[in-house]
């Protein structure tokens, strides 16, 4: 891994640090965070590669915003969380940013799953999700439901992206 590289992902780490904080913190992830990310994302593909490198960082930004807007789309997802993982793109290879989106959205969903096996609510879940499927309408959750409170989604962008960084498959 070259100084510039492990430099980009610093920045990177950095900046879904604190998204993650701000998520957390106030269910928001500033735009002018995302912005400053996708610029610093743009600059660093310029950097080390000119305007292949800039082909690369748009591209890495279209697949993260592409993989994600479907989710948003139906209601499963914040704005913020979008425009998130559009800025991890920018960042990464076009590859590696289908990567770490595609382990972002398994993220969400095991991050998702401990709250509501943490919270107790399992059966609750599968019996709301069962009527919705089966009624084929949507039914608000009640107040005491997990699926009714925010989801502080950029941890599992950062849990995802930290997946799609360094974990590499056995053999390799």
């Amino acid at each position: 891994m070259s100084a510039e590289s492990l430099s980009a992902i610093v920045v990177l780490l950095g900046l879904l640090g604190i998204a993650v904080v701000g998520d957390l913190r106030s269910h928001r992830i500033p735009n002018l965070l995302i912005l400053l990310g996708l610029g610093l994302g743009l600059a660093g593909q310029v950097h080390a590669a000119g305007f292949a490198g800039l082909g690369n960082g748009v591209l890495g930004m279209l697949i993260g915003f592409t993989v994600f807007i479907p989710m948003y789309a139906l209601g499963g997802m914040a704005a913020g969380d979008v425009k998130l993982m559009a800025m991890v793109g920018t960042f990464l290879t076009p590859h590696d940013a289908l990567s770490a989106a595609l382990l972002s959205l398994i993220a969400g969903g095991v991050w998702g799953m401990s709250i509501v096996l943490i919270r107790g609510q399992l059966k609750q879940t599968l019996q709301r999700y069962w009527l919705v499927l089966t009624a084929q309408a949507y039914f608000a959750p009640t107040a005491d439901e997990v699926a009714g409170k925010p989801f502080p989604y950029s941890v599992a962008i950062l849990s995802g992206t930290l997946v799609s960084l360094f974990w590499q498959p056995l053999g390799q």
